[in-house]
């Protein structure tokens, strides 16, 4: 029998392919550097990040039933994730994400998510079918869900019963996703996970700092937001309460990945028993100790 997970990691789960070089980067750059191939996307960075901190993540995403696929699933299990929940597709290839990051920071990046976005609600099934959850009895527990599904299925997430007693945490992916999350808005639901950036777009503003940002968001129905502003001061905001904190200050040596693992620190922080200034110094300390090169544990 499979042990019931401690938290669900909804979204994408795919192959990150990276590029770094220790050189400035500009538009047409062509510099030497290195390029890894990784186990990634932004549900399954939270869920690599939670055990490593000790939790039982399970993972909710479309992988396909490719070569690619296997070996993904297989690191997957190798790193202690539960995959069974994973819909796996005879006819959707596995999803990739590709990023170019230099010493100033991330160049560019392309995300190719299309079979999940294809997959669509059928990655939910286990949460309406009895396995995790049903209409009569829904899923009571944490989950981490990313803006990489389509906007109609988080519009009907935002709204649906099947997560109404789900301790909801959501982040969107990418700054061009981030608008995907505004149901969420309107439903005063979940805690919400975005830099300044993504909090500009969900308000239709620009925002200098991560402290405006949350108030906005909490202002426009959020029921809580947590903004982050790269080095600069941070921001966990609720009607109720407002708390800031500026990062440590480490040499960053890579960017992709550490706004899913600020997000995961904090998940976990929470779950062991940190009241909100702990878990949000946790998470910060965590985001840190990636940026520099170094896995927070």
């Amino acid at each position: 029998m499979i042990a019931r997970p401690e938290i669900l990691c909804i979204g994408s789960v795919l192959w990150d392919v990276i590029g770094r070089s220790p050189a400035q980067m500009a538009k047409g750059a062509d510099v030497p550097g290195r390029i890894v191939k990784l186990p990634g996307g932004v549900a399954l960075n939270i869920a690599m990040t939670l055990a490593r901190f000790g939790l039982r993540p399970a993972l909710l995403s479309a992988v396909g039933r490719d070569p690619e696929g296997d070996e993904l699933m297989a690191e997957c299990i190798g790193l202690g994730l539960e995959t069974s929940f994973v819909y796996r597709s005879d006819d959707l290839p596995t999803d990739r994400y590709m990023a170019v990051e230099g010493a100033n920071g991330l160049i560019a990046a392309i995300a190719d998510a299309h079979s999940l976005e294809a997959a669509g609600a059928k990655i939910l099934r286990p949460l309406t079918d009895g396995t995790l959850g049903s209409a009569h009895q829904p899923y009571q527990g944490a989950v981490a869900l990313d803006g990489n599904l389509t906007a109609q299925l988080l519009e009907e997430i935002a709204r649906s019963d099947d997560f109404r007693a789900a301790d909801l945490r959501i982040a969107p992916a990418s700054p061009g996703k981030a608008d995907r999350l505004l149901p969420f808005l309107r439903a005063g639901r979940g805690t919400l996970y975005v830099n300044c950036e993504e909090a500009g777009i969900l308000c239709k503003t620009r925002f200098d700092d991560a402290t405006t940002a949350a108030q906005a968001l909490v202002d426009r129905g959020a029921a809580r937001a947590l903004v982050t502003h790269g080095g600069a001061e941070s921001c966990d905001a609720t009607a109720d309460l407002t708390l800031t904190r500026c990062p440590p200050e480490v040499l960053v040596t890579r960017v992709t990945g550490a706004g899913d693992t600020f997000m995961a620190a904090h998940i976990a922080a929470e779950r062991a028993g940190a009241d909100r200034e702990t878990a949000f110094a946790r998470a910060q300390d965590a985001a840190a100790l990636f940026v520099s090169g170094d896995t927070p544990s």
